[in-house]
C-alpha cells in the first residue's frame, strides 16, 4: 500500500488553475506528480513485476465538500507519479487494467491509499 498524505488537486481546482494562465496548470500537474514519486521513494516502494494490475484508490477526505468525480479526478496525477517513481513501467491499458475508488472521511489525516493488485 501506497499513502499519500493530504489532498491532492482536484479538477475544479485543476481547471480554475488553467484558466487563470496556460502554465499554471503544468506546474500543477508536475508538482502533483512528484509528489507522488516522493512518496513512493519515502516509503520505499518496490516495482511491480506482474501485469496487468487492478489499483484501488481509497480516498480519505477532510470532509464532503468535493463532489467524488472531481476528488478522483487526481488519479492522474498518481499514475503518473508511480510511472515516475518506477514502481510500474507505464500508465496504459497494457499494465493497468483497471480502477475501483472508494471514498471516506477523515478530517485529521486526509490522504489517498493505493492498492496495486494482480
Amino acid at each position: 500500500m501506497i499513502i499519500i498524505k493530504g489532498e491532492l488537486t482536484d479538477l475544479n481546482q485543476y481547471i480554475k488553475a488553467l484558466n487563470s494562465h496556460r502554465f499554471v496548470g503544468s506546474k500543477i500537474k508536475k508538482e502533483e506528480t512528484e509528489r507522488v514519486y516522493w512518496e513512493c521513494k519515502e516509503q520505499k516502494i518496490k516495482p511491480i513485476t506482474k501485469f496487468p494490475v487492478k489499483i484501488i484508490y481509497n480516498w480519505y477526505s477532510k470532509n464532503k465538500r468535493k463532489d467524488i468525480d472531481n476528488v478522483a479526478f487526481s488519479k492522474k496525477f498518481i499514475n503518473d507519479g508511480l510511472t515516475m517513481a518506477e514502481v510500474l513501467p507505464d500508465d496504459s491499458r497494457k499494465y493497468i487494467k483497471g480502477f475501483s475508488d472508494n471514498f471516506f472521511i477523515d478530517k485529521e489525516f486526509p490522504r489517498v491509499e493505493i492498492e496495486i493488485i494482480n
